[in-house]
């Protein structure tokens, strides 16, 4: 499949966000991130239901719902209600992902979970299949800004590997330091959704940031 690219409204200038959204409806991007922090899984808060309504509003694009919170099951269906299209759970802080995937699926989002730097991408093998989406966190989460992990590009090629046994389809996406700088690396790699915050909304030109990230210079590493 072709790769997509979802800038995260983290990096968005939140005095003027839907000037932002707005710019992000006329670009190439395919999804519009929002990350959701609780300042108790991620030391950050961002933000809430009103926010999400309010990007939804204003959004052409779909929205791509990451929960950087605690027992996110609470909330499942109220960021639905909120706008969410696709919703990304952490590993880390679901003690029943099965039945948390299969809520989120009930509920018409495209079910995805993220793994933190640390976690091994073996702990998805038993759930692979049930999943429309996986988030390869390249970062540690709670901040834009951060600098890029190298061994996100092994766990990528693990996770295309897993992919490639029991979910062909499965959409692989990398989230926290892309930029120009690696994203062919990034897509030789497995992935197939970028993530992009600082790259987009720092550039000088967003849209031409995005476009670049949309079709990159060739292919350099797998």
């Amino acid at each position: 499949m072709n790769h997509l690219v979802a800038p995260s409204i983290l990096a968005a200038d939140f005095a003027n966000l839907q000037r932002d959204i707005e710019l992000i409806n006329k670009s190439e991007a395919d999804w519009i991130h929002v990350d959701i922090m609780d300042g108790l899984f991620v030391p950050n808060i961002s933000f809430g239901f009103p926010v999400v309504k309010a990007v939804k509003k204003h959004a052409k694009k779909p929205l791509d719902v990451h929960l950087m919170i605690v027992d996110p099951d609470r909330y499942l269906k109220e960021f639905k209600d909120a706008g969410a299209d696709g919703i990304i759970v952490h590993y880390e802080v679901c003690q029943n992902l099965h039945r948390t995937v299969q809520h989120i699926k009930e509920l018409g989002c495209r079910a995805a979970v993220a793994l933190n730097p640390h976690t091994p991408v073996e702990l998805l093998e038993d759930i692979i299949g049930d999943l429309d989406q996986v988030l390869i966190m390249s970062v540690n989460p709670g901040f834009g800004g951060q600098r890029f992990i190298e061994n996100t590009y092994k766990k990528l090629r693990d996770i295309k590997t897993m992919s490639n046994k029991h979910n062909p389809g499965l959409y692989i996406e990398v989230d926290g330091g892309v930029d120009e700088h690696n994203v062919a690396d990034l897509i030789a790699a497995g992935a197939n959704v970028l993530v992009a915050g600082n790259s987009v909304f720092s550039a000088s030109d967003p849209l031409a940031a995005i476009i670049y990230l949309k079709n990159p210079a060739g292919i350099s590493r797998s």
